[in-house]
């Protein structure tokens, strides 16, 4: 019996630290798709038993991001290229909305938005891909929620936060990373002078370039080697 299965409350902490742990560790890319998700080795290098990973693999299982197979275990969700395509057509709708609504609301904390890009600019040499996907994340947060106050940002996220959406920084080249950042630029631009159409136009723009980098990479680890 380990102090999880003792202290109350111990056994949700660890459950959420768990949790927190492999959701990033699969949106960084460190547990590609097709990876097992071993409840005794996950509970061992967590320093915790088992029935809280047990649980924060259910949660994964709940955000999408794993699959559980009865008797086998839990294994990293995989995406093919007609995933992308919806995806990224979701994100064309919703995050083009977000950024129409974000110019005129009143809302927007520019100063951050001006941060972040300084931030993401500040990792481009050599290119800190882990750092950048973070900050681009909350780019992208900051947008959503000057967009609306609880239900466009919750709907968002749940496209946003698709492993296949969150390894797109890691895939662009240095040029490409450029470009992205640009786009970050021009969107602040068409927020402060509050044109929504500019907005979403910048937006439709920038996830669309997104959609190339990605679908370049699917294309590429689908071939048979």
């Amino acid at each position: 019996m380990t102090g999880d299965d003792v202290v109350p409350g111990a056994g949700e902490q660890a459950a959420d630290r768990v949790h927190a742990t492999l959701r990033a560790e699969i949106l960084d890319g460190l547990r590609p798709a097709g990876a097992w998700l071993r409840e005794e080795e996950i509970a061992a290098a967590q320093g915790t038993s088992r029935t809280p990973v047990r649980e924060a693999i259910r949660r994964l299982a709940a955000d999408g991001l794993a699959e559980i197979a009865p008797r086998r275990g839990a294994v990293v969700v995989g995406w093919d290229a007609d995933d992308l395509d919806e995806l990224f057509d979701l994100r064309v709708v919703l995050e083009g909305h977000a950024a129409a609504r974000a110019a005129v609301s009143g809302r927007a904390d520019l100063d951050r938005l001006h941060e972040l890009c300084d931030l993401m600019e500040a990792l481009r040499t050599p290119p800190d891909y882990p750092a950048i996907t973070r900050l681009n994340l909350e780019f992208h947060r900051e947008v959503h929620r000057a967009g609306g106050r609880r239900v466009l940002p919750e709907l968002v996220a749940r496209v946003v936060e698709a492993p296949l959406v969150q390894s797109t920084i890691r895939r662009y080249t240095p040029a490409r990373l450029d470009r992205s950042f640009a786009q970050h630029r021009d969107l602040v631009a068409a927020i402060e002078a509050g044109d929504a159409d500019w907005a979403r136009a910048v937006m439709t723009a920038h996830l669309r370039a997104a959609r190339e980098v990605v679908r370049d990479a699917v294309t590429a680890e689908s071939r048979p080697s």
